[in-house]
C-alpha cells in the first residue's frame, strides 16, 4: 500500500493507494464518512471496504476528503467533497489507463457523495452503498439510477434508519436494465461494531458473483433463482 497525494481544487489531497497487478485490472474508488465527525479514509469500514476490493483484484484508491486528516482545504457541504472524488477517480484512471472496468463504493456521508459521482460518471459500472444516509441527504438525483450496486445497511442502525434505506433500495430495485440488490446484517449498528465480519463477507460474496456475471435479481426475474 502506497500513500500518495494529488492535487485537488482546494489543495493537495492525501490517499492510500494499492495498484494490482495486473494492468487491465478494474479500479474503485472508496470515499469515507462525514469529516465533521470523525470521519476519514482509516474508518474501519472504508479500510475493511478497501481490502475486500484489494482481495478481489482491483487497484484500489482511498481518500481524505478537503479539511480531513492531511487532505488541505475545508469541509465544503458536499459541492467540495464531490469534487475532491471526481479529482481523485481522474487521477485513479489516470494511474490505470489499461483498465476497462471503475467502481464507486462509500460509506455514510461517503456514500452520498459516491452516488451523485455516479450519476456524473459513465464509466462507473458498480456500486457498493454502504449506510447510504438517505434521512439526512437528498437522493433524489438518482432518477434513473445508472450502474447496478449494492446497498448495504445494519437493522440496529439509530443514525439511518433502516426503513430508509428499504425505501431507497426498493425505489432503485424497480428500474430496468440494472439490478440493485439490497442487503442487511442483523444486529449491526451504524459502523458495523463487532459485525465486520459479516460486512466482508456480504461485500466479498456480491463482487464474487458481480465479477462471475451473477446478478440474484436477475436470477430471480428470470425464474431461476
Amino acid at each position: 500500500m502506497t500513500t500518495v497525494q494529488f492535487q485537488g481544487s482546494a489543495g493537495r489531497l492525501e490517499g492510500k493507494y494499492v495498484k494490482a497487478e495486473n494492468p487491465e485490472a478494474p479500479v474503485a474508488l472508496i470515499l469515507h464518512p462525514h469529516p465533521k465527525y470523525g470521519g476519514t479514509m482509516n474508518n474501519k469500514v472504508v479500510f475493511n471496504l478497501f481490502q475486500q476490493f484489494q482481495d478481489r483484484g482491483f487497484s484500489v484508491l482511498r481518500f481524505n476528503f478537503r479539511g480531513a486528516g492531511m487532505s488541505e482545504g475545508e469541509y465544503d457541504n458536499g459541492p467540495g467533497e464531490l469534487s475532491d472524488a471526481a479529482t481523485a477517480l481522474d487521477w485513479l484512471q489516470n494511474s490505470n489507463k489499461q483498465s476497462n472496468e471503475c467502481w464507486i463504493g462509500g460509506f455514510s456521508f461517503g456514500a452520498w457523495i459516491g452516488m451523485q459521482l455516479l450519476m456524473r460518471r459513465p464509466e462507473i459500472q458498480g456500486f457498493v452503498s454502504v449506510a447510504p444516509p438517505v434521512n439526512l441527504f437528498d437522493f433524489n438525483f438518482l432518477a434513473p439510477c445508472p450502474s447496478s450496486g449494492l446497498i448495504l445497511n445494519g437493522t440496529e442502525d439509530k443514525i439511518v434508519p433502516p426503513s430508509h434505506v428499504k425505501k431507497l433500495a426498493n425505489k432503485l430495485k424497480s428500474q430496468k436494465r440494472i439490478s440493485v440488490e439490497h442487503m442487511t446484517i442483523d444486529g449491526a449498528n451504524h459502523f458495523f461494531e463487532g459485525c465486520l465480519e459479516e460486512f466482508n463477507e456480504t461485500v466479498r460474496d456480491y463482487l464474487i458473483k458481480r465479477k462471475a456475471g451473477v446478478s440474484v435479481n436477475f436470477l430471480t426475474e428470470i425464474g431461476i433463482g
